[in-house]
């Protein structure tokens, strides 16, 4: 009350001021065009009724708006620690940086890290180090089912479309890829003319919403599919039936966004709201699933078709495993997201409370796909958080074969963290479709951060890798990665998991003794019981 009788004591004076100096006219002008427009502000927040803090405190209270408005970028630059900042911390996002721009990259004075506080991890390393590969190794994916399958690098662009990323940001990423000798994945969206521009492999992914090969009415349609799969850019096809950022959760593209050139790339009528189902229409069951992946990989001409998936009923993958054990049919390669979520925009209950973990989902899906004796045979790209070599070194340690990754890409690419990845507003251009935003994101300059940060961050691994004495990524195991458990208390991930042998879910009877629940209520004819 005493802050809005000062503002109306303030807005009298100031009136007054006007008129008696108003035979002095330009004084009277200058008062009236300085003052009057806060006068009329402060006098509009005090009637309005929506904004108590404006109400109560007229003209001032804007300032909590402007506070709220830079509150990131203060927090970034001038209270947050290297090990503090999430999503990603300030330590992974400087060393991305450094290596995407050719720049010194070594930590002065040890680690910032607190080596005995509970989490911490390691990697053994050995008194007799291996040779560092000259080469970075790759591995093959679709081998014995596929008449085209992939050499795939042991690092990727995880799935981020365009639409959610701008033009130059595609371009730059595929132009990356193109340069380093690895797969960018398209994302949900649909390939679009920016991912064909510099020749990058792609890695088709396919939602919900089939865009880029769905009938008027949203179901699949299996010739533009097939066209859009023989392009040569196309090495792979995945199948997305969730993702870490909001699994079991569709999607809404405003009609705002679904200009023409987006309308055109997805398959839709331009400026009407587009949805994404939370689930597929071309199948209704486990054993349905995987014939439908058989179908993909034929239409495609035989390239590798696969699927990605955050896990969350075990019992439903474990029904997708009973469906290709019963049918022999089965995916290339299976993307295992985790529920810390990526570069797609969700609502907050989904991002915190919905999902399995990365590193749980990893384990969980090497030993389903063991368990069944067919883990030899598909192929497991590991995304979630992967920046840098010892991100990989444990990705594959937990049974991973590859990784995808997105945050890291973005990087790469100039993000800042900004957190403005939903509101159109990327400072950076990186994550908005704003002309003017998009603009300032040189192709050129950043695909060479893209091919810099992916070959710095494998040679990385490498030398991790040597470190431990191996000479290949086959040898990792669990065994060799450590994690502090309690202030005294020391685990191998080989003793802080159960891991399950060669066809040990499978038994005569068709029970489990490893996961007998989840394995019992499992049915390739249906998802969940």
């Amino acid at each position: 009350m005493i802050f809005r009788s000062i503002f109306f004591l303030i807005a009298v004076l100031t009136l007054a001021a006007t008129v008696i100096f108003a035979w002095l006219w330009p004084i009277g002008l200058l008062f009236l065009i300085v003052l009057g427009p806060i006068v009329l502000l402060g006098l509009w927040d005090s009637i309005q009724t929506k904004h108590t803090i404006r109400r109560n405190f007229p003209v001032i209270g804007h300032g909590r708006h402007l506070m709220e408005m830079i509150r990131p970028e203060i927090q970034q630059y001038f209270i947050e620690s290297s090990l503090e900042a999430y999503p990603i911390e300030r330590e992974f996002r400087s060393v991305v940086y450094q290596r995407a721009k050719g720049e010194l990259e070594t930590v002065p004075f040890g680690s910032h890290r607190d080596m005995n506080a509970p989490g911490h991890e390691w990697a053994e390393h050995s008194i007799s180090p291996a040779h560092v590969l000259d080469c970075p190794p790759r591995i093959t994916v679709g081998e014995g089912q596929c008449s085209q399958p992939y050499s795939s690098s042991l690092l990727n662009i995880s799935a981020m479309s365009f639409g959610a990323l701008s033009p130059n940001a595609i371009r730059a990423l595929n132009k990356g890829a193109a340069k380093g000798g690895f797969a960018h994945n398209t994302g949900e969206g649909g390939i679009s003319k920016h991912h064909l521009k510099h020749g990058g492999d792609l890695i088709w992914q396919v939602g919900t919403g089939y865009f880029g090969c769905r009938t008027n009415d949203g179901e699949f349609d299996p010739k533009q599919f097939a066209d859009k799969a023989a392009h040569d850019a196309v090495k792979m096809i995945e199948l997305k039936l969730s993702q870490g950022a909001k699994p079991g959760h569709g999607g809404v593209l405003p009609a705002g966004k679904v200009d023409h050139e987006i309308a055109e790339i997805r398959g839709v009528e331009p400026y009407k709201t587009v949805l994404s189902p939370s689930g597929h229409s071309a199948f209704r069951n486990p054993t349905e699933f995987v014939e439908f992946l058989a179908r993909l990989r034929e239409l495609s001409g035989g390239k590798p078709v696969g699927f990605k998936i955050c896990i969350g009923k075990q019992s439903e993958f474990y029904a997708i495993c009973k469906a290709m054990v019963s049918t022999g049919l089965r995916p290339d390669f299976i993307s295992v997201d985790g529920a810390e979520g990526g570069t797609g925009a969700a609502p907050l209950e989904f991002t915190n409370s919905i999902g399995m973990p990365a590193r749980d989902a990893w384990i969980f899906v090497h030993n389903a796909l063991t368990g069944v004796g067919l883990r030899d045979s598909v192929k497991v790209f590991a995304s979630g958080k992967i920046m840098t070599g010892f991100h990989i070194l444990r990705a594959l340690s937990l049974g991973a074969d590859a990784c995808n990754s997105a945050r890291g890409m973005m990087f790469a690419l100039g993000c800042i963290q900004a957190l403005r990845c939903n509101t159109n507003h990327c400072p950076t251009g990186v994550a908005t479709n704003n002309p003017s935003l998009a603009r300032g994101l040189d192709v050129t300059d950043k695909s060479e951060r893209v091919a810099s940060f992916h070959d710095k961050t494998i040679k990385g691994f490498l030398e991790l890798l040597a470190a431990l004495g191996l000479d290949h990524p086959d040898h990792l195991g669990p065994h060799h990665i450590n994690r502090r458990i309690g202030d005294t208390k020391i685990r191998s991930y080989a003793d802080l998991y159960d891991w399950t042998d060669k066809r040990t879910l499978l038994t005569v009877n068709g029970e489990s003794s490893e996961d007998p629940d989840a394995w019992n209520r499992a049915s390739a004819e249906r998802w969940s019981s």
